[in-house]
């Protein structure tokens, strides 16, 4: 066992704390101050891991820049630090709000003395020192670039954070970015951005030939685009209230979790996955509602009220490798078939063998053993498959409620046989995930799972979508003129196989 880390030297003294006389004190990673002399007031404590940006000396001015609870009591004074968009964005959410304690010292030697104590701590938590930040100003809103402008650099530079920032310009320049980046100056990736940028990064990190490396480097999300599941998952998590400055001050602070990879193969087509893939009535109003993006998020409850009205239902078969405790779900399959004899390659050892041949760079993918594995399976028509890694779908959507980030399994949430208007009921629970409960929804969790879709119910001669983290990878409804190619085709079946906390990323210290 390594030898336990000698305590920093705690350090006392007189200051003038935001203009007032007080007894200052620094011990181990706590800030705290009290009235000069006996005078009246309470002693007022800032925890360094906690509430602290950073600090910055100016001659006897010590500046601590805070990141507290409002109406704390901490004595943190308002600052230039808190001009940031507000609401939803920099300028706090209610629950933290930025702040600045001017700590005016005896000396220039002492403010020195007291600054260099305070980052030493800060730097002994672990905190990241230089990222590199992708964003995506087309995302959402077409925010992403204010965001980064007005409320990611504020806390980023009172952190001391340095950084490099690249704008994506087209679609998988994220991926682009991410498989040629030089991984050894940064601490972390951060995306700025909805969903769709982070899930690029993680696939450029497996089609590098160092992927193994690449791969552990933590990443970052900050809320930017349409949906923001991951961060809402990460946050709520927490029991931090959504924010933008939340989501910064996560990555400020450095604490990783273990994320679960999905693999979504067909054939010899693979694709990862960190957050979720849907089929049917999701992925219609998630793909289907892109001609209404200029209304937000809310062009996703419009436009599901308007699939509703017109529900469709799809033909097809689900089968899937449950996880304990699931196993009485669906049908039992014979093992009379493998994965490749049904169009589908999982990553085994065909590919490991290429890749010793020095024909296959990157990832294969999780291995599995079919005749290991006892298959079960459902059959349609289905209204909605939804398979989930992370809680939540978008801010407002809970989609999988029992879902956790480094279990190993995904979360299935299929509806077969559902009334019209009982979907509709089912859209109005969907925000604290209780929708679950409804029995039209079948709610498992797997370790593998295969979709074999048909074409919809009614003779139209159509399939439907599927949309994995915001983008359609297959679709069988008669795609548009022009649209570029699907990377998969819709019918032959699809895979997922999960493969356990193979990603890292920020996260929030839960409470």
């Amino acid at each position: 066992m390594a030898d336990p880390q000698p305590q920093a030297e705690a350090l006392a003294g007189p200051a003038r704390i935001n203009g007032a006389a007080a007894e200052a004190t620094l011990s181990g990673g706590e800030l705290a101050w009290r009235p000069a002399g006996g005078g009246e007031g309470q002693e007022r404590r800032l925890e360094l891991e906690s509430e602290v940006l950073g600090c910055r000396v100016e001659g006897r001015k010590l500046r601590v820049a805070t990141f507290a609870a409002s109406g704390g009591g901490d004595g943190e004074r308002p600052s230039a630090l808190a001009c940031g968009s507000g609401g939803k964005g920099g300028g706090g959410d209610g629950s933290r709000r930025r702040g600045e304690v001017v700590m005016e010292m005896e000396s220039d030697d002492a403010a020195e003395r007291w600054g260099d104590a305070i980052r030493d701590r800060l730097a002994s938590l672990g905190r990241p020192k230089r990222l590199f930040i992708i964003v995506n100003p087309y995302g959402g809103k077409r925010s992403g670039r204010s965001i980064f402008q007005n409320d990611v650099l504020l806390l980023i530079e009172a952190a001391g954070i340095l950084y490099t920032m690249q704008e994506t310009k087209h679609r998988l320049h994220a991926q682009e970015i991410a498989h040629s980046l030089d991984l050894r100056k940064y601490d972390g990736i951060v995306c700025v951005s909805g969903d769709g940028v982070l899930v690029e990064v993680v696939n450029g990190f497996l089609q590098r030939e160092d992927w193994e490396t690449a791969i552990k480097v933590p990443l970052g999300i900050i809320p930017a685009g349409t949906g923001n599941g991951m961060a809402q998952s990460l946050l709520h998590a927490a029991g931090e209230p959504f924010s933008i400055s939340n989501a910064v001050f996560a990555i400020i602070r450095g604490h990783k979790r273990a994320l679960d990879v999905t693999s979504v193969v067909q054939g010899k087509t693979r694709f990862f996955s960190v957050l979720m893939l849907t089929w049917g009535l999701v992925a219609d109003v998630d793909i289907e509602s892109e001609k209404y993006r200029w209304m937000g998020s809310a062009r996703l409850e419009f436009y599901f009220l308007l699939r509703v009205m017109n529900l469709r239902r799809y033909n097809g078969r689900v089968l899937f490798v449950p996880a304990p405790g699931y196993e009485e779900v669906g049908e039992p399959v014979e093992q009379t078939t493998s994965c490749k004899q049904n169009g589908v390659t999982t990553g085994s050892q065909e590919d490991k063998a290429n890749d010793r041949n020095g024909e296959t760079i990157g990832y294969p993918g999780p291995s599995i053993e079919e005749a290991d594995l006892e298959w079960r399976s459902l059959s349609g028509p289905f209204v909605s498959v939804w398979l989930g890694n992370v809680p939540f779908a978008s801010e407002d959507a809970m989609a999988a409620p029992k879902a956790e980030f480094s279990d190993g399994y995904l979360d299935a949430a299929i509806i077969r046989d559902c009334p019209r208007w009982d979907v509709l009921g089912l859209m109005f629970q969907m925000k604290d995930g209780a929708y679950v409960n409804s029995p039209y929804v079948e709610y498992f969790k797997v370790k593998a799972i295969r979709i074999e879709p048909g074409l919809r119910v009614g003779g139209s001669g159509k399939g439907g979508i599927i949309d994995s983290d915001g983008e359609v990878i297959a679709r069988g409804d008669g795609a548009r003129a022009g649209e570029a190619e699907h990377l998969m085709a819709y019918g032959p079946p699809i895979q997922l196989t999960v493969d356990q906390g193979l990603a890292t990323i920020f996260s929030p210290r839960s409470r």
